[in-house]
């Protein structure tokens, strides 16, 4: 049921899976720029990798985490004003954390402006916290130091002329060492170099020093033992676009703007043509010239808005009430009230030219003609197929998804060309096709409401709450059961004496899928529609508690529980605004055989990365070479998830025995419920206390 309907309104929920990698998106280059007076500039460069964005500074209390300057010295110099980004941030609603967040999607450069007053004491040391994510992941919150001191600056104009005013205090900085002008965050090494920490043993708050330094050592290469294939990602978010568009052009095929086309331009290749290689060669040109159109028109549309922009507008409030509108519109036009067809003069002036011109040319006219003649049905498919493809965040998502959307639609036309004597066997042009119209109609409506979710969250309207949105639904599929059965009728349905099998069992699919949401509206999770129906914490009324939670949120702790009990343990490292992690734990948690294993075979221990409670005292740690503080809760999870299993994106789970090493492979984001039990009965089997 959850394949069949997501598939069958072209909508794409794609997913980089992304495991045991790590990953640095953004990169930073910091520098003082000295023009040789008394004010500076502390420029901050963020260079952010496509399909990543970077939050903005001041965002509200409850979100994720902004993008801050800490200054931590400011020995003779003073700060003037705010930072200031050389660039707007977009702005989108985000439904996990209820509010209007900003980030910026491209490089961006913050300004902070200074005034030195005592040129000899000048010292400025600090850091950057920012936070980075993509439509799939979020990273725990990154911390970025700097330090410049006086040999940095110019102080040809900032010194007194007399040496006697130096005092002692002046002397130490002039003897400080050397600080780097710049420091940039470079890309993470190889994870095959073995990671060199200083953690403080008091942070453990063990009574082994021995036994917790055990437990934080690297396993990195007992999980590639493993066969961990976690240790390179994988996007397959291509892959399902193109067979999303695959989906859509076969759909768009159906329709009685397209279905009639084939045998009437097969018919007129192998009629124009007295060699038949020749009018075989014809069609194959014109099927290519199909997909070249539509690939085009998918790579303009990205080139013009941009990726991100066109990522920006699948989110934005304002965006999804008017394509909720057009597929309103477009509905009530399957339905029959009236025809949406593009400018007549345009098809007729492409006619002409098809006419006028000769070889190739005339055949890309022609294909041309049939993109516009099939504008009212295929419209609506094609941009449902944008909208979702966008959302991948790189220019090549629209492109393939209208490459698979092209292919399904063209191929036919050459296939009949090869094999005309199956022309005949075709199902004939009739009521059916009419039929086909209102089944979108329907689909078109219900989607609708998806984006209208979107918008009612953003604005606070509290008008599509869960419930509310379920009630459409099942109404709209169980009006498209009956519609199926006959028992409802259009002004351009023509009459049928009888119900025929497929209509029978596809009214029987509504029926059922109406029926399947019931539960809902008393808070059951329907996990094949989670994608579309608002969050359950928009619904009033709920009565379902099968939930999953951690017996520990503590890494140490739990470990020493799961020792004393003898048990294996299983990390589940997340974050408070990874939406994977939620969608993890309502579809997979939620299992009775996973949730029996998790709670009665494992210890559960769940570390939120972004976590902003304060540790009890700063912890030092060199890593990569460099000094770096952990200094929130959050901070150290995210440091243990990198210094021992050598990934930082979430969820990301792993199994261990009592002593810290890996029971198996590790596991991330992948909704396959099979593949999770055997997950965990493989660590089990490996687990010998």
């Amino acid at each position: 049921m959850k394949k069949f309907f997501s598939v069958l309104m072209v909508s794409v929920l794609t997913t980089v899976v992304v495991q045991g990698q790590i990953i640095t998106p953004v990169k930073w280059k910091i520098s003082l720029e000295d023009s040789g007076g008394a004010e500076k500039s502390l420029v901050f460069t963020a260079a952010i990798n496509k399909g990543w964005h970077l939050y903005d500074m001041n965002l509200p209390a409850g979100g994720p985490v902004s993008t801050s300057f800490i200054f931590e010295t400011l020995n003779g110099v003073e700060l003037i004003g705010q930072p200031e980004a050389s660039v707007e941030p977009a702005s989108v609603y985000d439904d996990l954390f209820d509010m209007e967040l900003r980030w910026y999607g491209e490089s961006v450069t913050f300004t902070q402006k200074i005034k030195v007053t005592d040129a000899r004491k000048f010292r400025l040391t600090g850091e950057v916290e920012f936070m980075a994510c993509n439509d799939e992941m979020c990273l725990p919150p990154e911390h970025i130091s700097f330090r410049f001191d006086r040999k940095n600056i110019r102080t040809d104009n900032l010194l007194p002329s007399d040496p006697a005013s130096s005092s002692p205090e002046d002397s130490v900085v002039e003897e400080a060492p050397e600080e780097t002008r710049e420091e940039a965050y470079d890309d993470v090494p190889a994870q095959e170099n073995q990671m060199q920490e200083r953690l403080s043993l008091s942070s453990l708050q063990r009574s082994n020093p021995e036994e917790g330094m055990e437990l934080w050592s690297p396993v990195t290469d007992e999980l590639r033992a493993f066969g961990d294939a976690g240790l390179s990602a994988t996007d397959m978010s291509w892959l399902f676009i193109f067979f999303a568009g695959l989906l859509g052009g076969f759909i768009a095929l159906l329709t009685p703007c397209v279905w009639p086309m084939i045998p009437m331009t097969v018919s007129f290749f192998l009629k124009r043509s007295h060699n038949r290689k020749k009018a075989v060669r014809d069609a194959l040109t014109y099927g290519l010239a199909i997909i070249f159109i539509y690939l085009l028109m998918g790579l303009v549309l990205t080139a013009v808005f941009g990726a991100s922009a066109l990522n920006d507008l699948a989110t934005n409030a304002v965006f999804n009430i008017l394509f909720c509108l057009l597929l309103v519109v477009f509905a009530v036009s399957f339905f029959g009230a009236f025809e949406l067809t593009l400018p007549a003069s345009w098809t007729s002036r492409i006619d002409r030219k098809a006419d006028s011109a000769t070889g190739w040319l005339s055949i890309f006219f022609m294909a041309f003609t049939l993109v516009l003649v099939s504008f009212s049905c295929t419209g609506p498919i094609i941009g449902t197929l944008l909208v979702q493809a966008a959302s991948v965040g790189s220019i090549a998502g629209p492109a393939v998804g209208m490459f698979g959307f092209a292919l399904s639609l063209a191929v036919p036309f050459a296939f009949f060309a090869v094999f005309p004597n199956l022309l005949q066997r075709m199902p004939k042009s009739g009521g059916w096709l009419n039929a086909v119209k209102v089944v979108l109609g329907f689909l078109e409506l219900a989607l609708a409401l998806k984006f209208l979710s979107v918008a009612d969250l953003a604005y606070g309207w509290g008008l599509l709450d869960r419930e509310v949105f379920l009630v459409l639904w099942i109404i709209i599929f169980a009006l498209l059961g009956l519609y199926l059965l006959g028992k409802i009728r259009f002004a351009h349905d023509s009459e049928w004496k009888h119900l025929s099998v497929p209509r029978l069992f596809l009214a029987i699919v509504s029926f059922a899928f109406a029926v399947y949401m019931i539960p809902g509206l008393w808070g059951a999770p329907l996990k094949s529609i989670s994608a579309f129906a608002p969050p359950l914490y928009t619904q009033d009324f709920n009565l379902y508690e099968d939930e999953v939670h951690a017996a520990f949120d503590d890494y140490d702790t739990g470990m020493l529980y799961a020792r004393q009990t003898g048990r294996p343990v299983m990390i589940d490292f997340s974050g408070f605004g990874c939406v994977n992690c939620r969608k993890m734990e309502a579809s997979v948690w939620t299992h009775p055989q996973v949730k029996q294993l998790l709670e009665k075979e494992y210890v559960l221990i769940t570390l939120f990365v972004d976590d902003k409670t304060k540790l009890p005292q700063t912890i030092e740690i060199e890593e990569y070479g460099k000094r770096r503080k952990l200094k929130t809760i959050g901070d150290k999870w995210s440091y243990l998830q990198r210094s021992k299993f050598g990934a930082n994106a979430q969820p990301f789970y792993v199994l261990l025995d009592n002593k810290g090493k890996p029971l198996g492979p590790s596991y991330a984001y992948n909704e396959d419920i099979t593949q999770y039990i055997k997950f965990l009965k493989d660590g089990l089997a490996n687990y010998h206390p």
